[in-house]
């Protein structure tokens, strides 16, 4: 045999032996899909609802102008601290000073007056005393025929004459103790007034805005016209953050729940509170062309004192709705949707599982492609989990509870070490019923919070 043949047979040999070796490969290679699993634990939960606002003081009052006029002082000063009582302003009172006195003098005249219809009833009553004696002497000497009958009616006469004017006197006095507490009232009135050109502090706390210097005017607020805010005053003992709930948190949201504010300019440091209103009426926000977002406000009171806090800064509260302890928990990712087929009992029908090494159906069936459904059964979308078992993944439908960070709490269908798929996402969105899986890692996860519901 020739050398070259020697190297034809050996060149054959081996493409014959490498084509049974990749054969043999090829056929055993591995159909699984790779996947990362987490073993079910239990762990703390806490359930959450975050949103943004502004720092506001629970007592804050505008100063305005109850009386127009010019401004002669101006006592405090922007970042001021203030007593109840203490003055703040004063508006130029000459006028209303004026106002006063004529109301005194009023007053006094109207007191002058009844003192005289006082003195014209005593007057009235000594009259009508004489016209009454004259008429009893008229009377006794007519009935022994010493005086005319024309002089005893004249008598009578002037007996009724000095009553009606006794009437008078005293119908005039009622009149003028009337007009007394008149020009009372409005005394009272105008003194009332002038002690609104004096304005002092309703309140103790701090000056957080001052619009208004001496020598301008004062104006007074009308229906269709505002009045000058002249100073705010703010108790700045109790602060409280107006945040805005989205609605569909709104119903996680009760009084008295606990939460912690972080404030923008005070970085590093977190303040606790309480939820103490929740509103009832909705915050519209936007407009027609971008759509409307409802909110809801939301009142969540800080606990103690806050340094250095002014109103208006940008906070950020966080509501604890809901904490669960040692709850069975699984992670977010794992969780699944998938269209199932159950029974006149709401039972899963499972499909048969493919023999060791047939690879089962992955992704999502195509579209017009549904088997068909025997008596009894419907298709319902169930939320569950892909658990590992033997090789492949089986679907666990799941009932959940609250929503953590990272974790859902689970209320159904899970036990403590049970072993879920929880990666790649791609992996668990196509993964179907007895699909052979290679786990290829864990997806360990930690923390409690939640990020809203």
């Amino acid at each position: 045999m020739s050398r070259r043949r020697k190297l034809l047979i050996a060149l054959l040999l081996i493409v014959v032996f490498g084509t049974i070796a990749y054969l043999n490969v090829g056929l055993k290679r591995d159909t699984s899909v790779p996947v990362t699993a987490e073993k079910i634990e239990r762990r703390d939960l806490e359930s959450i609802v975050s949103a943004s606002g502004k720092i506001q003081p629970k007592k804050q009052v505008n100063v305005s102008a109850e009386t127009m006029g010019k401004v002669v002082s101006v006592d405090v000063n922007e970042g001021d601290v203030v007593k109840k009582g203490q003055l703040l302003l004063q508006i130029d009172p000459k006028n209303l000073e004026t106002a006063v006195q004529n109301r005194i003098a009023s007053l006094n005249t109207a007191k002058s007056q009844l003192d005289q219809t006082r003195g014209q009833i005593e007057n009235s009553k000594i009259a009508v005393k004489e016209a009454e004696d004259n008429l009893g002497r008229m009377e006794a000497q007519a009935k022994a025929g010493l005086v005319p009958r024309e002089q005893l009616e004249r008598a009578r006469n002037d007996l009724a004459r000095q009553r009606t004017n006794l009437q008078t006197a005293e119908q005039n006095k009622v009149t003028q103790e009337q007009r007394i507490k008149q020009e009372e009232a409005n005394l009272d009135s105008a003194e009332y007034d002038l002690n609104k050109v004096r304005m002092v502090a309703p309140f103790d706390g701090l000056v957080t805005r001052r619009n208004i210097e001496v020598g301008e005017t004062a104006v007074v607020g009308t229906m269709n016209n505002a009045g000058t805010v002249l100073l705010i005053i703010a108790d700045l003992s109790v602060i409280e953050t107006e945040i805005e709930v989205d609605e569909t948190d709104i119903p996680y949201i009760q009084i008295g729940q606990r939460a912690k504010v972080t404030i923008d300019a005070i970085p590093d440091k977190t303040f606790p509170g309480r939820v103490t209103e929740v509103g009832n009426s909705p915050i519209a926000t936007g407009s027609a062309q971008t759509g409307r977002a409802t909110n809801f406000k939301v009142v969540v009171t800080i606990d103690g004192t806050v340094p250095n806090v002014r109103p208006g800064f940008t906070c950020t509260a966080v509501v604890t709705t809901a904490t669960r302890q040692k709850a069975i928990a699984v992670p977010i990712q794992a969780m699944a949707l998938r269209e199932l087929v159950v029974d006149a009992e709401g039972q899963v029908v499972r499909p048969e599982t493919p023999p060791p090494g047939q690879k089962a159906p992955a992704g999502p069936p195509r579209p017009g492609v549904m088997p068909d459904l025997k008596p009894g059964q419907s298709r319902k979308e169930i939320e569950g989990v892909f658990l590992v078992r033997d090789g492949r993944a089986v679907f666990q439908p799941v009932k959940v509870g609250i929503a953590g960070e990272k974790y859902f709490e689970v209320l159904e269908g899970l036990k403590e070490g049970d072993e879920v798929v929880t990666g790649p996402f791609t992996s668990v969105r196509n993964l179907r019923e007895g699909q052979e899986v290679r786990v290829t890692g864990s997806s360990p996860m930690s923390g409690v919070l939640v990020s809203g519901h």
